[in-house]
């Protein structure tokens, strides 16, 4: 922290932005990373972890909600679920929500973020590590998509940036295990970066998906914690039909789970594959 009172985030040469620390709940280097988490007036409580803030407690419905319930309802009949990291427990949360789901299985590197959320952010798992249907692994996701005897409908990949221990995950090894363990129709998402600031992260991406996927493309969502603009999320699945899906469709699927959600919407859903210029240049240009 560089001044008493303030934490300042490193991700971006140059700019970056900061909050205010109105009480540090905790702080320790693991063995994996640095992790810290704070009150803030504007956002709650956050958490952090080598110099980037991860989730908040104001706005990580959006994030998580978007990275869930897109795949999900756009694949209609998922019945087993992977999440690679999301230690917090927002992602499962959400993927927890939907009744038709059987099996969740989690694969997190480090356990201790694990318990860490669990104790100080227990809103993100809002109990759902509990669920019967759930499994942690703690594991390396790349070593758990190639060696795994199961399969999955969908696959979330909810990692950190593609720096330190999440690079592993925006890899081509990474991608052609999730290819090997996703069943038929299956459908792949992945936190993807702020494309404005990170364009490259969806370029190579989007290189690396290719071989593996017959439709690879990006949505999106702001985020407001993850500044900069829209992030995206990676989509691929083998299934070209799944990304085109009425909004009718989706809206008698959300009507029939019963999930109320804060964010998501059968139209946002639909909105969401419309991505900007820039992008869509940057991903012909490749």
């Amino acid at each position: 922290m560089s001044q008493s009172n303030h934490w300042h985030e490193t991700l971006h040469d140059g700019f970056g932005q900061y909050f205010t620390v109105d009480k540090q709940l905790y702080r320790d280097k693991t063995e994996h990373q640095d992790l810290v988490i704070f009150e803030n007036r504007a956002f709650g409580r956050v958490m952090a972890l080598d110099g980037v803030v991860q989730t908040t407690s104001r706005d990580e419905f959006i994030y998580h909600e978007m990275l869930t319930h897109v795949p999900l309802f756009a694949h209609g009949e998922a019945r087993s679920v992977l999440i690679i990291g999301g230690g917090d427990g927002g992602m499962l949360r959400e993927v927890a929500r939907h009744p038709g789901v059987e099996h969740i299985t989690m694969v997190e590197i480090d356990e201790s973020v694990v318990s860490f959320c669990r104790e100080y952010l227990p809103e993100h798992s809002a109990g759902a590590y509990e669920d019967p249907r759930f499994t942690l692994v703690i594991d390396d996701g790349v070593n758990f998509v190639n060696q795994t005897d199961q399969t999955f409908d969908v696959i979330i990949s909810d990692c950190t940036d593609p720096i330190g221990p999440g690079e592993s995950l925006f890899t081509s090894d990474f991608y052609a295990g999730c290819q090997r363990c996703l069943n038929e129709n299956g459908i792949f998402v992945a936190q993807n970066g702020v494309c404005f600031l990170q364009q490259q992260e969806a370029i190579n991406s989007h290189r690396r998906l290719t071989p593996y996927f017959s439709d690879v493309s990006f949505y999106q969502a702001a985020v407001p914690t993850y500044y900069g603009g829209i992030m995206t999320f990676a989509w691929a699945t083998n299934n070209d039909s799944l990304r085109y899906l009425p909004v009718e469709l989706l809206a008698s699927r959300l009507k029939e789970s019963g999930i109320k959600c804060r964010y998501y919407t059968p139209a946002i859903h639909q909105g969401s594959f419309a991505l900007p210029q820039y992008l869509l240049d940057a991903l012909e240009a490749e």
